[in-house]
């Protein structure tokens, strides 16, 4: 029977909004993490048979394909194809499901799925000018007609329906910043990075080792007067990019590459569009029946800090172990470079469970729309 592994996966160090990659176009770090996996591993290009890249905001510096300029951008064969996919947050996660679901159908022997964003250079909400349309068309603005779509506002909700207070919030917060100081002090990241030259950024940029309670509560709500969520529990705007290399074990021994994890299931959900940020529950749900697995089966857990509330309900409607969530941090800390997310994040899931012997961890994120992906994957 076929399988789909990932023999290596990397990313860059993630930058702060206006920091160490302001000046580097989202074609040329998209074009540095293809390159890191090709030096890291010594694959030959060409044997590539698709990149499939995640993006959100695909217009100016990102539009017209990303994942095949990045390719030519690379100085990869021309024969190498690439593609772009938006699944809002989730985008370089559902790239990863693409690349494993072509691999496992005998589509590719080998694909790279991975994801940029450059929010610095292309501002979220880049494609919403007044010329170009609005892209909620009428009969779904019906649908929900009086009820605004709007990802902190749902945040506020997910607070609110799960009794979640600001203080709960704010700790959780603090102890993302501390959890990603104490990976990259420990040299957790070290084996997943690929410094950008000239950039002078050697590890993640957001990590804020000065705040506190006191700080994070001095800060205004962003989104509702009386509300709960501001920027110190939101996921910081960044800047990265992430790969990862992905085929069968049988073409992986016949490179002469050693698989680190292997993709053991995938799944989908969706669920109301007005929260928003709450599909991570059942996609999770789908992944472990899938799985026949169990939540204390799965030794490490990254769920998207998109806003605080989100992993925290997530683990009061799982009961997972809360040791086993976002042990290294997450976007709070360390940034939320969107269609980039999905590959950082599983690059951080793939090292921790291979340098900690975890046999499975599991990747859930959520997603615009009211959407998320989960991903179970298997240590080999």
């Amino acid at each position: 029977m076929r399988d789909a592994v990932i023999v290596d996966a990397v990313r860059t160090p993630v930058g702060r909004r206006n920091g160490a990659y302001a000046d580097v176009h989202p074609v040329d770090l998209s074009a540095h993490v293809l390159n890191a996996l090709v030096e890291r591993t010594g694959i030959d290009p060409a044997v590539v048979e698709d990149v499939i890249w995640g993006t959100v905001s695909q217009v100016g510096e990102q539009a017209l394909n990303v994942g095949r300029n990045a390719v030519l951008g690379a100085g990869w064969p021309e024969s190498v194809p690439g593609t772009t996919v938006d699944r809002q947050c989730g985008s370089s996660q559902q790239a990863v499901h693409f690349a494993a679901a072509g691999v496992l159908s005998g589509q590719y022997d080998v694909a790279v799925a991975g994801g940029v964003e450059v929010m610095t250079r292309v501002p979220m909400g880049s494609s919403l000018g007044k010329d170009v349309g609005f892209p909620f068309g009428p009969k779904m603005l019906a649908r929900y007609v009086g009820q605004q779509i709007n990802q902190g506002l749902g945040a506020e909700m997910i607070a609110e329906k799960w009794g979640l207070s600001r203080q709960q919030l704010d700790e959780f917060s603090l102890e993302s910043h501390e959890k990603a100081a104490a990976a990259i002090d420990s040299g957790a990241f070290a084996g997943q990075y690929a410094p950008v030259p000239g950039t002078g950024l050697e590890v993640d940029e957001g990590v804020r080792r000065d705040t506190s309670l006191e700080k994070l509560g001095s800060l205004k709500p962003a989104f509702k007067e009386d509300g709960v969520i501001h920027a110190g529990n939101s996921s910081q705007i960044s800047d990265g990019s992430g790969a990862l290399l992905v085929m069968t074990s049988e073409k992986a021994r016949s490179l002469g590459l050693k698989p680190l994890v292997r993709l053991h299931t995938f799944a989908l959900a969706a669920d109301d569009p007005v929260i928003m940020l709450t599909a991570p529950i059942p996609a999770t749900a789908k992944a472990l029946a899938r799985s026949g697995l169990t939540i204390d089966e799965i030794g490490a857990v990254e769920v998207n800090e998109a806003f605080a509330p989100v992993p925290l309900a997530w683990l009061a409607e799982t009961r997972a172990d809360a040791k086993t969530l976002n042990p290294l941090g997450g976007a709070i800390a360390i940034g939320h470079p969107l269609g980039g997310s999905g590959a950082v994040l599983m690059t951080r899931l793939v090292h921790h469970m291979v340098d900690n012997g975890i046999r499975y961890g599991l990747q859930t994120m959520c997603e615009g729309g009211g959407m998320a992906n989960a991903t179970i994957l298997e240590l080999l």
